[in-house]
């Protein structure tokens, strides 16, 4: 990114990195810590985070780090750092109240896990970065109004959908253009995918068959068209979003969406499957500027009212570093809740549901998300995605019947449950 690159090699030249903790060392946090390490000048990645040891020595290895300490005390690691070493440790504590970090990243997919680390990271007054899309389309206003209170940052990160998306949505913005539509290219959609059937597929990329299962049956492009919702305040035009189908080029596609109808919901996001350039992002915008729509005409952009704008691609762990740097010099939120939750993730069962089940994990085989307009959700009660791991079913419940509150029991003692409550009675 423009700027950030200057900012980043003047601190090279200063031998002043910026210091970077690194929470979580699979597939997605190796690339990050070889992305810094080897590509990123001005910044260091002084600590990583992991329940096991064997995954940070490898990704430390990838990225051919080779002056580093297994450390598990403060004086450990303080020792280390001091000694120009970068650190992996079990103690998560060491990251999270270490001076020697600037932010801490986010890399886990846990909901609870993060948001427990997200808090403590809040109340030890430091910055976090999560890429962590589930926990923010559940908990995400909540974690944004703590963390402003703090007077530390929270944010999701560039790499994924959100994070690109709202750069386009922004710089369409600041040329004058007003944002109708914030969608997402998917390549496929099949609610009914499942870890087993995903297995395959996730052997060839290194990741876990429940990650490639949340990507295939919708509930990844739902949490992440709802955190787009809740830092722009767009809407869904109905229940699981348009989704429309199409092979042609996301250019000819304006014409599917009615701008009134745009307008009187505030904008929306969406998904179209199939379209190109895929996979990528896309803004339709609109103008009432006759000079803008003359020159938008000119540009190739077409006639309008709709103007569409795209990136084709999301860069995964490679854009991280801009993030880093442009939250610690810049001050620069990249995604995150404006105020209240505008969409929810609900929860839809993917077979069917028997009394006394428990439900598996996003991605797993007993249900899937889709996007739902908070106001509804919560005059339905409905259960949200984020919330229904470890639940117990009360009452049998057919395939794709949506799920609410009274239709399952708690574990019990859960952060994630505590927060949600809190945030449902700060905005509702």
């Amino acid at each position: 990114m423009i700027i950030v690159d200057n900012k980043l090699n003047a601190r090279e030249l200063n031998n002043n990195p910026i210091k970077v903790g690194v929470i979580g060392a699979g597939e997605m946090a190796k690339g990050l810590i070889n992305q810094i390490t080897k590509h990123t000048p001005g910044m260091k990645v002084v600590a990583t985070y992991n329940r096991s040891l064997e995954r940070p020595i490898n990704a430390y290895k990838v990225a051919e780090i080779k002056d580093y300490k297994i450390v598990e005390t403060e004086i450990e690691f303080q020792k280390a750092i001091d000694s120009n070493m970068s650190v992996i440790t079990q103690n998560l504590d060491l990251l999270i109240k270490s001076k020697n970090i600037d932010i801490v990243v986010d890399m886990t997919g846990s909901i609870e896990f993060s948001a427990k680390l997200t808090i403590d990271a809040i109340n030890n007054k430091k910055d976090i970065l999560s890429f962590n899309a589930e926990l923010d389309a559940t908990l995400g206003p909540i974690l944004k109004y703590k963390a402003d209170k703090a007077g530390v940052q929270y944010s999701v990160a560039e790499g994924d959908q959100p994070g690109v998306t709202l750069n386009l949505y922004r710089f369409v913005k600041q040329m004058g253009f007003k944002p109708l539509v914030c969608g997402n290219i998917k390549g496929m959609l099949d609610e009914y995918r499942t870890p087993t059937t995903q297995e395959n597929f996730a052997k060839q990329w290194g990741m876990s068959p429940v990650m490639a299962t949340n990507f295939a049956d919708g509930t990844k492009v739902s949490c992440e068209q709802a955190c787009i919702a809740n830092a722009t305040g767009m809407k869904v035009a109905k229940r699981g979003m348009l989704g429309y189908k199409s092979k042609d080029h996301i250019d000819n596609l304006t014409g599917l969406y009615d701008v009134k109808e745009l307008e009187k919901l505030g904008g929306i996001v969406d998904f179209i499957i199939g379209a190109k350039p895929g996979p990528g992002v896309f803004v339709y915008a609109t103008s009432d500027d006759p000079l803008s729509i003359k020159y938008l005409d000119y540009g190739k952009l077409g006639k309008g009212p709709l103007y569409s704008f795209y990136i084709p691609y999301h860069l995964l762990f490679f854009e991280i570093p801009i993030s880093i740097a442009r939250m610690v010099d810049f001050n620069d939120t990249i995604v995150a809740a404006k105020a209240g939750p505008v969409v929810e993730v609900i929860t839809i069962a993917k077979t069917d549901l028997k009394e006394g089940d428990v439900i598996d994990e996003i991605g797993g085989y007993k249900t899937y998300g889709i996007c739902e307009n908070s106001d509804i959700s919560r005059k339905e009660n409905l259960l949200p995605i984020g919330l229904a791991e470890g639940c117990k079913i009360l009452k049998d419940i057919p395939k794709d019947q949506v799920l609410t509150f009274k239709d399952v029991e708690f574990p019990s003692g859960r952060l994630c449950n505590q927060l949600w409550n809190e945030q449902i009675e700060l905005f509702n």
